[in-house]
């Protein structure tokens, strides 16, 4: 019996081809592993406290200096816009936040009741002495979910199409996992006002702004992780084919490609990007002995062998690799770059 198909039934409707997998018999032999470094109590990324002192350093440096240049007469007055900065963030919190609460729907006790269960939960692992507001909002198609705030108020938002990932018929575990994720942005700090203020000019700034965001994103991850470890390869599996085909991923060979696709271009997707790339991200949720890659690609292929540890493997051969003369009318492989 097929029990992972790819394309799973009507969400929330019970599927009679997709069955809990076996439980876990460990055996005589088995060894018990303490739980590695990052699959204990959520850990912030080595980088992130250091990028975001250089990034609060030079944005305070950069404000001093239009100031003193338009002091002295070196460049027009119009420059002294920079001091409403502090004013047009916090309108434009506001103004996100009153959109959300007046067309989004809130999760509570009775609407998307699951969601707000996942939520409440994951608050009180982290240690909040309040429960953030949580609104589904329309995804039309696209699968995303983030985390602000304004004033004292913290909120997650959660797009509507992650709730079918969320179904009886798919995997709640994605679910838990994308929504600790948020809930660990704001647990982090990730959100605050004066976070924002001082990082949000150089935020956009290719290579610095986007190594900070990064770090944000993987301690985050590490969030997610503390909340529903099981959670990691479906939540990959639906960022990266989408909320249907998650259960057609094989995770450990999406993992495996990172260390396997380089190049400077692939170097160069990461460093611009405000994510890891994926295939790095899958890589790191994996081998929790580690904080993820920042700037290389991963350099051993690893597998895990339970409670987040992983252990190194011959490196495996590319997923397309074929053996010679199997493919029809003498095709060749692709060529390797």
């Amino acid at each position: 019996m097929d029990t992972h198909a790819p394309i799973p039934s009507v969400p929330g409707v019970p599927d009679s081809k997709v069955v809990p997998p076996p439980p876990y018999d460990p055996g005589p032999n088995a060894v018990w592993q303490p739980p590695a470094a990052y699959s204990s109590s959520p850990r912030r990324h080595p980088w992130e406290i250091p990028m975001l002192v250089l990034i609060v350093l030079l944005s305070l440096g950069g404000y001093a200096a239009v100031l003193a240049l338009v002091a002295i007469g070196e460049i027009s007055d119009y420059y002294l816009l920079v001091l409403a900065l502090p004013l047009i963030i916090f309108f434009a919190r506001g103004l996100l936040y009153a959109q959300l609460r007046v067309s989004g729907v809130q999760m509570t006790p009775t609407q998307f009741p699951d969601g707000y269960r996942m939520m409440v939960e994951a608050a009180a692992r982290y240690g909040l002495h309040y429960v953030p507001d949580a609104y589904v909002v329309n995804g039309n198609g696209a699968i995303n979910a983030f985390a602000s705030g304004h004033g004292f108020r913290r909120y997650i938002v959660v797009y509507s199409d992650l709730f079918e990932v969320g179904g009886t018929a798919r995997s709640p575990e994605a679910l838990e996992f994308i929504i600790g994720h948020e809930v660990g942005h704001i647990a982090a700090g990730h959100t605050s006002y004066w976070r924002q203020l001082l990082t949000g000019t150089l935020m956009a700034v290719p290579i610095l702004g986007t190594t900070l965001s990064r770090a944000q994103e993987y301690t985050a991850d590490n969030y997610g992780y503390y909340t529903r470890p099981a959670g990691a390869p479906p939540a990959i599996g639906v960022l990266a084919a989408g909320k249907y085909m998650l259960t057609g991923i094989d995770f450990d060979q999406f993992a495996d490609r990172a260390t396997q696709e380089k190049g400077l271009f692939v170097t160069l997707v990461n460093l611009l990007a405000t994510h890891p790339v994926l295939t790095w991200r899958a890589a790191a949720l994996r081998d929790r002995t580690r904080s993820g890659s920042l700037f290389r690609r991963p350099r051993a292929a690893k597998r895990g062998v339970g409670s987040g540890n992983a252990v190194p493997i011959p490196t495996p051969p590319p997923p397309a690799e074929l053996p010679a003369g199997s493919l029809p009318n003498g095709l060749q492989p692709s060529p390797k770059f």
